[in-house]
């Protein structure tokens, strides 16, 4: 059996740790396409640093059809990587979403040409502390999980002797809400104060969680996850025990002035919550104040 043509869309912190975990292995080829050439990836991972060769694409009309292509873009971005899922996916191509949110078959579909989409939950933290320096970090349990089937199967054979975990689920849904809940108030509140995952062991900021997260499942369960009347509480307990040395992607988004990723998280609560007549005040709090920011940050980074 050949070598799987893998090819990975976006090499912020979730890309970058994919595209060198990946190349670690023998059994892939591994692309990258992103803004810039980089010709070698540093890649940290508990106490080792390696040094990972990378074949990178800067101009989708370089791009041909690959087995994989996994999509790790920002949520907002997904239509801007248009041009390279034209040109990287056909008939026998699989993608796989690692991305923020909920939807991600729905959000990617237009731009795929029929490709069988797969979305994942990525649960790794991936820091990326230069163009092509990147950390991993591993928080609790599965790196990454996808729904259970053939196409699970594969996608989970790309990364088999790698450092990278990726379990399977017939619940995906309700696990899918589950990290939302994680990423509402863990992106806002450090992309907001500026501070790391530290800032939650203050008693005001974990008052302020437990409301937003409250919300959130009332908004999860009418749309049909299975989520228990203390998950809220259950996930910041859940959350006080990762890294307080850890940032997040809107954390990191933010302190580099870069646009954030509010609607595909507080917006996607907000946004079932009036599908349902559910109120949401807190989450729509957290909306508006991170697109003032965003918006701002947009202004800013286009600027010349």
């Amino acid at each position: 059996m050949g070598q799987s043509k893998v090819a990975v869309v976006g090499l912020g912190g979730i890309g970058g740790v994919a595209a060198a975990c990946l190349s670690l292995s023998a059994d892939n080829e591994v692309t990258v396409c992103a803004r810039r050439p980089i010709d070698a990836l540093t890649f940290d991972h508990k106490d080792d640093s390696v040094s990972i060769p990378l074949r990178t694409l800067t101009d989708p009309q370089q791009a041909e059809p690959v087995d994989w292509v996994l999509l790790c873009t920002k949520a907002q971005d997904t239509a801007s990587a248009a041009p390279w899922l034209s040109r990287l996916c056909g008939p026998e191509t699989a993608i796989a979403v690692l991305q923020n949110g909920i939807g991600h078959t729905e959000r990617v579909a237009p731009f795929v040409r029929g490709a069988a989409v797969l979305p994942a939950i990525v649960y790794y933290n991936g820091e990326r502390l230069a163009p092509d320096h990147i950390r991993l970090r591993k928080i609790v349990g599965h790196d990454l999980l996808v729904p259970s089937g053939p196409l699970a199967d594969a996608f989970t054979a790309l990364f088999e002797g790698t450092p990278i975990e990726v379990g399977r689920s017939d619940s995906f849904l309700t696990l899918q809400w589950r990290k939302l809940l994680i990423n509402v108030i863990a992106n806002p509140v450090t992309a907001l104060t500026r501070q790391r995952l530290g800032v939650f062991h203050r008693a005001d900021i974990q008052e302020l969680s437990l409301g937003i997260l409250r919300e959130a499942v009332s908004v999860g369960r009418a749309e049909g996850a299975e989520l228990a009347e203390d998950e809220a509480d259950t996930i910041l307990a859940t959350f006080l025990g990762y890294p307080a040395e850890a940032g997040t992607s809107m954390y990191f988004d933010c302190i580099a002035g870069r646009p954030l990723e509010i609607e595909a998280l507080n917006g996607a609560v907000v946004a079932a919550g009036r599908r349902h007549g559910i109120a949401t005040p807190l989450n729509g709090a957290m909306l508006a104040l991170l697109n003032t920011v965003s918006d701002a940050n947009a202004a800013a980074f286009e600027q010349p």
